[in-house]
């Protein structure tokens, strides 16, 4: 891939996560959302291999369903308040649907499955950006609504991920699974602190990308793939029983 497409592309990443953080309407909100899944799936399937192409396929597929039901969502609240404001989502299906598409976006169990075999099939460099950037759309609506947002679905979808995400990564040896199954129990504790405060779910998102990004670039420039890699790349024998 050209530098000149590969600039597009991330443009286009930036472009649609600040349409969406700077969105009030739900249908630009949407298109944001749209922009981001568009420009990640050439990133994905650059290396024209077949773990790729399968893992682009999955991601577009999960994506384009929780976009629509977005829309879905939006639609119907529109229809029941004659709103189309984020802030005004009022009716209580739309409430709950609003809650599980945006569930399905970040990863939160039951929908969890896409997120494993994607960061499976690609790069780190891409695994980075699926963990980090890509959460902040889905994330930033999620905390605007979330005094409106359906706490029972979020509190139960949260407790869930946090014990696949836990479970899930235990009897793993390669390395982008352990960190999808970590993304899955952080966006757990996520969606369980965000029905108490809103705030306190931003700061731990914060958190959770300030220590993903260098540990994922360690992953990268040692050019550790599994955990036996970890005690070749490690820098003391002593670390070595410890992987």
């Amino acid at each position: 891939m050209s530098p000149m497409i590969t600039s597009i592309l991330i443009l286009s990443l930036a472009t649609g996560t600040i349409i969406t953080l700077a969105s009030f309407h739900w249908l630009l909100a949407w298109m944001g959302l749209e922009l981001n899944t568009l420009a990640i799936l050439p990133i994905i399937s650059k290396s024209h291999h077949p773990r790729a192409t399968e893992a682009s396929t999955k991601y577009f597929l999960t994506q384009a369903a929780a976009s629509a039901l977005i829309l879905f969502s939006s639609v119907m609240n529109a229809q029941a308040t004659g709103q189309w404001g984020i802030l005004q989502l009022e009716d209580p299906l739309a409430q709950t649907l609003l809650t599980m598409a945006l569930a399905m976006k970040l990863g939160l169990a039951p929908a969890h499955f896409w997120l494993p075999e994607v960061l499976q099939g690609t790069s780190f460099k891409t695994g980075l950006i699926i963990i980090t950037w890509q959460k902040l759309a889905p994330m930033a609506l999620l905390l605007l609504t979330w005094n409106q947002a359906s706490m029972l679905t979020l509190t139960m979808m949260g407790s869930l991920s946090v014990i696949v995400g836990g479970l899930g990564g235990l009897n793993q040896t390669q390395l982008r699974k352990i960190i999808a199954f970590s993304s899955i129990a952080h966006l757990g504790w996520m969606a369980t602190i965000i029905t108490k405060s809103n705030k306190l779910a931003l700061l731990n998102l914060t958190m959770y990308i300030l220590i993903s990004t260098p540990m994922m670039l360690s992953l990268i420039f040692s050019s550790t793939k599994t955990t036996q890699d970890l005690t070749t790349s490690a820098p003391s024998p002593i670390l070595a029983p410890l992987t």
